[in-house]
């Protein structure tokens, strides 16, 4: 292989791509939660309207794909760490990311019921 093309299509530069895009996402929820949240001084009215919009089944969709956002962004960044820290990291980081993205998807099972759990009974009664 090239120089410079180690990771070129390769599950690393999947995970550095997938790290900033989580990140971006993670950010324009903080934004908005602020905005949002700053709107209770101005109008508590506006306020309740917006927070009542949060308890459609839609946004409990996108509060799951926060989740996930959230899970894989921690859960990446110390593997991040492990690479950047441990002797062995760069051998191991292949590994480390597959393990990275079991773990991510057993706790997103288990993230189903707690974020969804009130969607799916609205949509289709308890």
């Amino acid at each position: 292989m090239p120089a410079g093309t180690l990771y070129r299509g390769r599950e690393g530069m999947w995970s550095w791509v997938a790290h900033r895009v989580t990140g971006v996402l993670i950010f324009f929820f903080l934004f908005v939660h602020v905005l949002d949240t700053a709107l209770v001084r101005v109008s508590p009215e506006a306020y309740d309207t917006v927070v009542a919009t949060y308890k459609t089944p839609i946004v409990a969709l996108l509060e799951y794909g926060l989740v996930a956002a959230i899970l894989f962004h921690a859960l990446n960044g110390l593997r991040v760490i492990a690479v950047d820290f441990w002797l062995q990291g760069a051998r191991y980081q292949k590994q480390m990311l597959w393990t990275v993205v079991a773990v991510w998807a057993v706790l997103m099972i288990g993230a189903l019921y707690p974020v969804l759990g009130h969607a799916v009974r609205e949509l289709f009664g308890s």
